[in-house]
């Protein structure tokens, strides 16, 4: 199992005896005396001192399916999933602690008013799910924010379509929040003319928003765009 933010040790020692195989990450330094002593007894945590964000958690794990099950911190929640997502496959299974609002950002599905940019790409690496929302008052000291409970199960992408290209056009469509997916085309390098045909090929109306379309449309939009010569493949 892997843990992100172990600080002062309370869930690493869970995870410990349960007798897997703990890999314990812990930025701050001043929290590390305590949590290598909280886990001194078990000779199945390892204590990795470093940044996440920066750290090649794909080379430290080894053979095998691993979990992922952490209290993140609420600043380094999305970039850290995300770049988990896509770049450490032994993680089989996501179980994390997040902000309410990241978590339903993650989770949430077009037409959501949490729907994003980032909701779209974790729903091409894995499915989500909210399992429950957790009170502030569990925690000392007490957020000011409420947090969930989030599930992610890392899966084969559910479209078939250039990588690069899909999340290009993910990424312009919510570039002007509220903007329609043709001014995103146009952003592009379609003209005016050239949007409106390609979102009329692609079954989609003209006043088409990022907010309301799902994996399969964005993918048939980045497919259009590519046949157009609009944008380049960079392979999958």
């Amino acid at each position: 199992m892997l843990e992100v933010g172990a600080g002062l040790g309370s869930l690493t020692v869970a995870l410990a005896e349960t007798g897997a195989e703990v890999l314990a990450v812990e930025f701050d330094r001043a929290l590390v005396p305590a949590l290598e002593e909280a886990i001194a007894s078990f000779a199945n945590v390892r204590v990795e001192v470093a940044d996440a964000l920066r750290l090649d958690v794909r080379s430290l794990l080894a053979g095998g399916e691993w979990s992922m099950v952490s209290n993140l911190p609420y600043n380094v929640a999305v970039p850290l999933l995300v770049r988990m997502l896509d770049g450490v496959p032994q993680i089989r299974s996501y179980l994390v602690m997040v902000q309410r609002e990241v978590g339903e950002r993650l989770a949430s599905a077009p037409g959501g008013p949490a729907y994003g940019a980032v909701s779209a790409r974790v729903a091409y690496l894995a499915d989500a799910e909210v399992l429950r929302r957790v009170p502030p008052t569990v925690f000392w000291p007490e957020p000011k924010v409420d947090s969930v409970l989030l599930r992610l199960t890392p899966r084969t992408p559910p479209v078939d379509c250039d990588r690069a290209a899909l999340f290009r056009v993910i990424e312009e469509g919510f570039g002007q929040r509220r903007k329609t997916m043709g001014n995103a085309l146009r952003r592009l390098g379609l003209d005016a003319r050239g949007a409106a045909r390609v979102l009329e090929e692609c079954g989609l109306r003209p006043d088409a928003r990022a907010e309301q379309l799902g994996l399969p449309e964005f993918a048939r939009l980045a497919g259009a765009l590519l046949h157009e010569g609009v944008l380049e493949e960079a392979g999958r």
